[in-house]
Formats: C-alpha cells, structure tokens, sequence
C-alpha cells in the first residue's frame, strides 16, 4: 500500500514540474510579436497555489524553487526574486491548508487573492529598491486580477482533470499517516 502511494507521491511531483514546463513552453512560443498593454494570469503560479492548497505533499519547496528558477530566468526576470516571493506565498498557503480545508471556496479563494497581492507588489516594491526598472501598474494589476479571476477555473482543473483534491480529516498521506 505504501509503494503505490509514495509511487503516486513521485508520480504528482513529477506532473506539476511537468506542468510547470508545458506553460513554461507556451509562454515563450511566439505567437504574438507586438506588445500588449495588458497581461494574461500566472497560470504557474495559480497552479502552485491550487496544488499547494490541496495537496501540499505534490509541491515540495525545492521543486517549487526549482521551476520558478527556471521560469525566472527563461522569462529573463531577476533570477530568484519572483522565486522566491512565490515560494514564500504558496509555503504560506500550504501552512494555512488544513485551516482552509474546512472552509467554504470564497474564503479560499479570498486568502489566494490576498496572498497573490501581496507577491505582486512585494516583486513592485523590491524591484524599485533595487533600481530595477518596473512594468506598468497596469500589467501588474491585470495580471492580479486576471490570475485572481482564472483560480477557480484553475482549481476545477486541477481537481476535476489532474486528480489533485483537498486532503480530507481522515485521509493518510504518503508515509501512512493521518492528515
């Protein structure tokens, strides 16, 4: 019993890096040449969180650290800071799990949305002490309200397709013991 369940351990851990890449990849084919003044969610991001809420287990820190590396510097972003911001925001998300799983889907989606507001302007405010130039206000809140607005379809993805659903009172988690 406990091989079958540290193999689907492994085999998640596996499907969200995999996951992390296939938008990873989408994200930088060239489908539009032009800027826009406006910015899609953080579908990355978004997943984390959902997969982070749900089964904590699926999405170790340093396999959070690695893909948000990786992202930050494919999506030539200052290497580490948005990686960080995020794995600070989803480890903070997965402390409040067992809190949140009694809880009703708007206070879920509600804590999502302040953490998510909180990175964003966390990466705004560090990247100006840095002297980094920043993106518009603009894209910065599109980008939160879009990825705000996208989590729900996210979690019906990632419950109803993926497989990844929040841990019940009485379920055991990959060593056997109760969560």
């Amino acid at each position: 019993m406990t091989d079958l369940s540290r193999s689907r351990l492994w085999l998640m851990r596996m499907g969200f890096v995999a996951l992390g890449l296939v938008i990873l990849f989408f994200h930088l084919l060239p489908l539009e040449t032009t800027p826009r003044g406006w910015a899609g969610p953080d579908l990355l991001l978004g997943f984390a969180c959902a997969w982070g809420l749900r089964r904590p287990e699926y999405v170790p820190a340093l396999f959070l650290a690695l893909v948000f590396l990786l992202a930050d510097l494919l999506l030539q972003r200052p290497p580490g800071l948005w990686a960080v911001l995020a794995l600070i925001g989803v480890e903070n998300l997965k402390s409040r799990g067992r809190h949140l799983r009694d809880a009703s889907f708007a206070a879920e989606w509600l804590t999502v949305a302040v953490i998510l507001t909180m990175i964003i302007f966390a990466n705004r405010i560090l990247l100006s002490l840095a002297l980094i130039p920043t993106p518009a206000m603009t894209l910065s809140l599109t980008e939160l309200a879009l990825t705000t607005l996208a989590y729900p379809l996210l979690v019906a993805v990632t419950h109803g397709i993926m497989g990844v659903r929040k841990t019940a009172p009485g379920d055991l988690d990959a060593h056997g013991k109760r969560v």
